[in-house]
């Protein structure tokens, strides 16, 4: 009963802390710090209008802007980009133009894991800060050369330091940091978030699209919720199909589980018509199956948790990366109430004509 019934729990129960954990990090947000929007190609003619405009529409925004401009790797160490071979966590930075920015200073939502910051006032070579985790996949470390194609002026820089970045923040990060002397006097745009202290109403939101769209036609503006939104829609698809699959293993171990239970309704009918020789009457009888399967259903159950919270954890700390694991009391309770249901309700399908059965018949064929 507990194999039977208990992988299929266990099944349930993993997709289930998958799925909502992964919402819990999509949908996770620090008020104030988490941006409600980007704003993408502010040229420099527009940056003083734009921030006056943007104070005004939402003077509790913390709004941030940052240089940004686009470039495509081309060499690693004076290795062709497309001879270098990355891991796969690492490959998709060398495929098509990344965006890239300089900086004087450590960028917010990063922290230096590897080498030292260049000063305020550095006016030497070129000199580049890389997120670590890519570094590593592409075998970069300090003191290797970088070759970036900007403008179309390739550019070698020299790696001085590595940082840590939070990608799930949702705000400005780079995988790729210059010094700001590496780009004096290059053109470029202007990328800016604005963040609410408190969150926002979806009405406010939208208002304030639409007049950016009146006033500055040429700049971006991407809504992080929308953008959430249309990722939560991919995911309930994805997870619809696959709570299908899982549901038909439910159903199969559901009817191994029937078949299990009716292999041992002989040895139950014995057992039923000795009590009933001894004086049980049918509502002791029924009270006994119904605790028999509730310990079997409570057992199935904390199986299928205990296997399925590991399996979830393993997925999603292991192999999705992810920084934390939250234990879910919904899916818990639900696999839990299941089980229950399930073993007591087909135990006493089973039961019910055993209680019926007459004492009589079995003595005279023991």
């Amino acid at each position: 009963v507990v194999l039977s019934l208990g992988l299929g729990l266990t099944l349930l129960v993993a997709l289930s802390l998958i799925d909502g954990n992964i919402r819990e990090q999509l949908n996770r947000g620090l008020p104030g710090r988490t941006p409600s929007f980007f704003f993408m190609d502010i040229q420099n003619s527009q940056v003083n209008e734009f921030e006056s405009f943007l104070q005004g529409a939402a003077p509790d925004a913390k709004i941030e802007r940052v240089p940004m401009m686009r470039g495509r790797v081309v060499r690693l160490n004076g290795t062709l980009a497309s001879e270098v071979k990355a891991s796969e966590n690492a490959a998709w930075v060398l495929e098509g133009d990344r965006g890239i920015t300089y900086s004087k200073d450590l960028p917010q939502g990063s922290t230096l894991v590897k080498g030292d910051w260049w000063s305020a006032d550095y006016k030497g070579p070129p000199l580049v800060s890389m997120e670590a985790q890519v570094a590593e996949g592409l075998g970069l470390k300090i003191g290797d050369s970088v070759t970036v194609n900007v403008l179309g002026r390739n550019i070698t820089a020299t790696i001085a330091n590595l940082r840590g970045v939070n990608w799930r923040s949702l705000g400005i990060n780079f995988v790729f940091v210059f010094s700001p002397n590496t780009f004096a006097g290059a053109p470029h745009s202007f990328l800016a978030t604005a963040a609410f202290p408190n969150g926002s109403a979806s009405e406010r939101e939208l208002l304030i699209l639409k007049d950016i769209a009146n006033r500055f036609p040429t700049i971006t503006s991407l809504r992080v919720k929308d953008a959430l939104d249309a990722i939560s829609g991919a995911m309930d698809q994805l997870a619809f199909a696959i709570r299908g699959a899982s549901g038909i293993a439910l159903i199969s171990s559901i009817l191994v589980l029937a078949g299990a239970l009716a292999a041992g309704q002989r040895g139950r009918i014995y057992d039923a018509v000795v009590l009933k020789t001894l004086g049980a009457t049918r509502l002791r009888l029924l009270k006994a199956f119904v605790i028999e399967y509730a310990l079997l259903g409570l057992a199935t159950a904390i199986f299928g948790l205990v296997a399925g919270g590991l399996a979830a954890w393993f997925v999603l700390i292991r192999v999705m990366k992810l920084e934390s694991f939250t234990w879910l009391w919904g899916p818990a309770l639900g696999a839990i109430g299941i089980a229950l249901i399930v073993t007591i309700g087909l135990g006493l399908l089973g039961t019910w004509r055993i209680l019926g059965q007459k004492p009589a018949a079995h003595l005279r064929a023991l």
